[in-house]
């Protein structure tokens, strides 16, 4: 239990470094497709990076957020082939990473980050109207699907997927 909630904190971290290199140094458009369609719209693009090298730093944390992720998966999966796991066991250890994730993803970005601190507003000030009085983030619906049914669902298919393949 204690590697699963490791993974899950490295995980949170990953997405943590992922969220600041596209947000604070690359700051390309493309990133923001999750945002509400009038954030995207408000949005302009930047030609100019922030400081000499922002983008060069950005693209370096994100391959790094990457290789993060992709270690927590081969990690949590090759310790549970060692382990022997069973299909229950693979599904608590990814059901586990994926609800502390997005129970963080909610808490820290959504309402912290977006909402409390400005963090988003601070490098794209023409969304400040965007999310302007509003009391929680803009997606809790598509938030809620994902805690609720898409992450037990694709925790059942890994876990069923990797415990066929212990035996």
């Amino acid at each position: 239990m204690f590697l699963t909630i490791f993974l899950a904190i490295v995980f949170c971290a990953a997405i943590s470094l992922l969220l600041l290199s596209a947000v604070a140094f690359i700051q390309d458009k493309r990133f923001f497709s999750s945002a509400p369609k009038e954030a995207q719209e408000a949005i302009i693009p930047r030609k100019e990076e922030l400081f000499r090298g922002a983008r060069a730093i950005g693209w370096t944390l994100m391959v790094f957020s990457f290789l993060m992720i992709l270690g927590v998966g081969i990690t949590s999966i090759w310790d549970g082939f060692r382990n022997d796991y069973t299909f229950l066991q693979f599904f608590l250890r990814f059901v586990s990473i994926f609800t502390i994730y997005k129970i963080y993803d909610m808490i820290c970005f959504d309402y912290f980050l977006l909402m409390k601190s400005g963090f988003f507003q601070h490098y794209f000030p023409e969304v400040e109207s965007v999310y302007a009085n509003r009391k929680y983030g803009y997606n809790i619906k598509s938030q809620l699907l994902k805690l609720l049914i898409i992450f037990p669902a694709a925790s059942t298919a890994a876990a069923w997927i990797c415990s066929s393949l212990v035996k």
